[in-house]
């Protein structure tokens, strides 16, 4: 058993009785009558993953995801909690919307059990366009986890009045850091690989030059800010800085800028068209550096389900996006821990503990006395990543037809 929040690494029993753990020992001398037996032998039990950000199809675009195939495709993949981004159609601009939706998964989990509990970002904007300001205190008083468009928006003035108005509302704010002037028509990281593959740059400041504007402005006001979608060397280090200074942010970069970079995009996968860019690999290894140390908090998913015939064009064509809800977690733990030199907490930290705490929410803990929010992962077992073994309605993923590590075997989800 791994559990981040108590730091616990060690081989025990765990006995879960009407959804509560109720004991964890060395070994449960003691089994009621009937209980359901599972051998955990060479398996991980873990608490539950937390998805930061990920994109719904439903409503508006039902083909690419619904409500349904999403949630158990966070189930599949060891993700107990699900955040959601408003760039729906119509967006999560209004309370009604967050009924609406958070209605449909109370009837969904009904008819299955073991679903993610859902956690909506209420758009900034209206229409998560970036414009002008949504309702923001009608809101929150919605069920909302915070407020986020998902997009960039390009108006500093905006942004800063947005930032003056969310902060007396208690709800976390997170925002995506990208010049599109600077960014103009670039669809790879700016740099050497761009060159050799022939594909139009993306310079490392469109990120930069808006998350330093961004950072003063949070100096400024004082509001608490999740920084989304962090994907460059100097974005990891503008937020050393930043936390240095005192300033109130969290920060987050998403599991494909971990595991590739712009060195990967010789055979122009369009799965591999992701926004922001996958940076270069000084870039990568600066990620991956800042996620160990804790100067990136979490790990975010952004699974963004794209349609077959979208996604199936030249790669500076292709709508940015890949799926990755079932497949982070196998692929992170193969990747950084069995060949690489995290410890099985820092993962976890990064993928459970941590999300949870930038949404100001208690993270999912393995301990007696508390509901059982955990997952039973199997490291070693490997399965093939096909349309037919995918949960999403969608398979954008540079893993089609492969064989990957990891198999989340069980989850046990909280009631609501």
């Amino acid at each position: 058993m791994l559990d981040a929040v108590t730091q616990a690494d060690q081989v025990v029993d765990v006995l879960v009785q009407d959804g509560v753990v109720t004991a964890i020992a060395p070994s449960i001398a003691v089994i009621p009558a009937r209980a359901e037996m599972i051998s955990g032998e060479g398996k991980v039990l873990l608490p539950g993953l937390v998805d930061l950000y990920s994109h719904s199809g439903e409503p508006g675009n039902e083909s690419r995801e619904t409500l349904e195939s999403l949630l158990k495709a966070g189930r599949a993949g060891g993700f107990t909690h699900l955040g959601i981004l408003p760039g729906t159609e119509p967006a999560i601009d209004n309370p009604a919307m967050v009924d609406r939706i958070l209605a449909r998964r109370e009837a969904l989990a009904r008819a299955h059990p073991s679903l993610p509990h859902l956690h909506l970002w209420g758009a900034l904007t209206q229409a998560a366009q970036g414009q002008q300001m949504a309702e923001l205190a009608e809101l929150a008083e919605a069920p909302i986890a915070g407020f986020a468009d998902g997009r960039a928006i390009q108006n500093p003035l905006l942004t800063q009045r947005l930032l003056q108005y969310v902060q007396p509302l208690g709800k976390p704010v997170a925002l995506y850091s990208c010049d599109r002037t600077l960014r103009d028509s670039g669809v790879a990281r700016e740099g050497p690989f761009s060159l050799i593959y022939g594909l139009v740059g993306d310079p490392a400041s469109s990120e930069t030059a808006a998350l330093a504007a961004l950072l003063e402005c949070i100096a400024d006001v004082g509001t608490p800010v999740h920084l989304m979608r962090l994907s460059t060397a100097r974005g990891v280090e503008l937020v050393h800085q930043a936390k240095d200074r005192g300033l109130p942010v969290t920060a987050s970069t998403t599991w494909m800028h971990l595991l590739f970079s712009a060195k990967d995009l010789g055979g122009y996968d369009p799965s591999l068209r992701l926004s922001p860019p996958l940076g270069n690999p000084a870039d990568q290894a600066a990620l991956i550096a800042g996620v160990k140390a804790g100067v990136i908090d979490a790990i975010a998913i952004d699974h963004t389900p794209q349609a077959y015939e979208d996604k199936t064009v030249g790669f500076p064509s292709a709508p940015p996006g890949a799926i990755g809800l079932e497949l982070s977690l196998g692929l992170l733990w193969d990747a950084l821990v069995t060949r690489g030199d995290w410890s099985p907490l820092t993962l976890l930290q990064a993928l459970s503990t941590n999300p949870a705490a930038c949404w100001g929410q208690t993270p999912p803990t393995i301990q007696p006395q508390r509901p059982a929010d955990m997952i039973l992962f199997d490291p070693a077992a490997s399965w093939t990543v096909s349309p037919a073994t995918l949960q999403s309605l969608s398979a954008n993923t540079p893993w089609l037809g492969k064989s990957i590590p990891g198999q989340v075997l069980r989850s046990w989800v909280p009631p609501l």
